[in-house]
């Protein structure tokens, strides 16, 4: 059976379950969790999408990226993120603002990802673990040098790390 997600409309009002190659096709908002992860020296856990991702295969992106299963909160989705996607549990989660809508279209895949997105930060020592069917690699950087490198070279970042790099200053 596919995947539903809770969809919503451009208010944040519910408007029911529906799969998620319709909500992605269709351009249906629903809800996601980002968590950047940070080092406690400061540096800041990046993934790079697996390959064979439909969206955005290959390039760099938060810390954990997730949708939210019907009925979880966003800290909840973000802490099974972390646990899915790094292996990691026992973290604690500080939100950063509140949820904010994010468009992508993506015309020649057929891809219209609606998203309400909720940021968090969170400090793990390591290690991680991370989930190779998701993810190709981990890396770790300084705050400084991805916004250096997100102004010389964005093309390899996806659009939500873009978008949401303003909070890890």
């Amino acid at each position: 059976m596919s995947e539903r997600f809770e969809t919503f409309d451009a208010a944040g009002h519910a408007r029911g379950l529906v799969p998620r190659a319709i909500v992605h096709r269709d351009g249906l908002w629903h809800r996601s969790s980002n968590v950047f992860l940070f080092h406690p020296d400061g540096r800041l856990y990046l993934q790079r999408r697996a390959h064979d991702k439909d969206v955005c295969p290959g390039l760099w992106d938060l810390s954990v990226g997730e949708h939210l299963r019907p009925g979880e909160t966003y800290a909840e989705g973000a802490l099974r993120g972390l646990r899915e996607e790094l292996g990691i549990s026992g973290v604690e989660l500080t939100r950063l603002g509140e949820a904010t809508p994010h468009r992508l279209e993506i015309t020649a895949l057929g891809i219209r990802d609606f998203e309400f997105q909720q940021c968090f930060r969170a400090v793990h020592a390591g290690p991680v673990s991370p989930d190779h069917v998701e993810i190709t690699e981990v890396n770790l950087v300084t705050p400084s040098a991805l916004q250096k490198t997100l102004r010389e070279r964005p093309q390899c970042f996806t659009p939500w790390l873009r978008f949401h790099a303003h909070l890890i200053d």
